[in-house]
């Protein structure tokens, strides 16, 4: 059970799989943690499937009982981001290859109004001004990526109907949802030539090299300056030790030159009750145009 503070504010960010938290956003809520903001992780599912990419944790007994490996990182890093998580408790689908199908029983092969029903009351309960997601595309096309993003939208939507899920508890209407734009080409080619241009060393221009022919990015409308929370961002991810190498791909390149050129996470405003930045604006802050109303309780929707 989720208790909610009276009043304030109240962020929710909604992910696939244990580390997820760490790699998109971490420093964001690490900062809000800091300023006194309620911030809650949900995750959709344990992590099961998922593959161990630190060699140095590559061994049976690991691989043997990967589930609670998972959630005993996922536990450490968020007392290092300083958050509160809860998993919503599906089963990781994995990557099936072309033509493989899903698991049965796994998270992206549930109706997705069905497995939106305990987002919807976690959102009842702990009713967030503010949720973050991915977008349309997962951020990557991992089936539960995709599945969280369609989840997501179908919960803020369902959550504000008092005439769905009436047993999911009291309707609330989330003011804000956002989508992360974590890990963008833009990003990659900032830091690359950053680092080429002072003679560092960048395994960055290969991958940008070979990167799919995808659609445009979403717009920015959202900078969040949070480069003082970039080292707990790290050590957070560092705790997912099964699924981070120190020193290697994320973690290779240097800080202070992350710093320097890219010292925000970014986020695209999907919806908002609220006014925005207008066109070509940048917001600052999840919680722009929330702040003076944060005691106030969210109008509920669904007539």
């Amino acid at each position: 059970m989720i208790t909610r503070h009276p009043g304030g504010l109240r962020l929710l960010s909604v992910h696939a799989h244990p580390d997820d938290e760490s790699s998109k956003g971490a420093a964001t809520l690490a900062m809000y943690a800091a300023e006194g903001v309620d911030v809650l992780v949900a995750t959709c599912t344990g992590g099961e499937r998922g593959s161990v990419l630190n060699p140095a944790m590559d061994r049976p007994e690991v691989r043997a009982d990967i589930a609670r490996v998972r959630r005993e990182e996922m536990a450490a890093a968020r007392e290092i981001l300083g958050v509160r998580q809860e998993f919503l408790g599906f089963v990781d689908s994995g990557m099936p290859g072309p033509g493989e199908p899903l698991p049965v029983g796994c998270f992206a092969a549930h109706p997705v109004e069905l497995a939106a029903v305990p987002l919807v009351a976690l959102i009842r309960e702990f009713r967030p001004q503010v949720v973050v997601t991915y977008d349309e595309t997962g951020g990557y096309p991992h089936p539960d990526h995709v599945m969280t993003h369609r989840v997501t939208v179908a919960a803020v939507e369902a959550a504000a109907d008092r005439h769905r899920h009436p047993e999911a508890g009291e309707p609330w209407q989330v003011p804000k949802l956002y989508y992360h734009l974590a890990l963008s080409r833009a990003w990659f080619r900032a830091l690359h030539e950053a680092m080429t241009e002072r003679g560092v060393p960048s395994g960055m221009g290969e991958l940008l090299a070979g990167w799919p022919d995808t659609p445009p990015a979403l717009a920015t409308t959202t900078r969040v300056a949070c480069a003082e929370q970039f080292a707990v961002r790290d050590a957070a991810m560092l705790a997912h030790a099964t699924q981070v190498q120190p020193g290697v791909a994320f973690m290779a390149h240097p800080r202070d030159i992350e710093c320097e050129v890219w010292p925000t996470e970014d986020y695209h405003l999907a919806r908002s009750l609220v006014p925005g930045p207008g066109p070509g604006g940048i917001e600052t802050d999840l919680f722009a145009g929330l702040r003076a109303d944060a005691v106030a309780v969210a109008e509920v929707g669904g007539g």
